[in-house]
């Protein structure tokens, strides 16, 4: 299946979505001294960002253009 143009250009939203969300100010923000249950919060931030980002991913690339509404 080759890939439509504004499936790449959602690809490319998301890529850029990624460099801002593991950035360095943005870590920062997280790089603080408590727990979310259990897990420090820097590292809970970071699998938290990855998982939406795996989402999307999936979102963007198995989206059928012909079919409206959700499956």
């Amino acid at each position: 299946m080759p890939i439509r143009p504004e499936q790449s250009q959602r690809l490319v939203a998301l890529f850029a979505l990624g460099l801002l969300l593991f950035s360095f100010p943005l870590l920062s923000l997280f790089n603080v001294g408590g727990t979310v249950l259990g897990v420090p919060v820097l590292y809970a931030y970071l699998f938290a960002a990855w998982a939406v980002l795996v989402v999307l991913m999936i979102l963007v690339v198995e989206r059928d253009p012909g079919r409206k509404g959700p499956r």
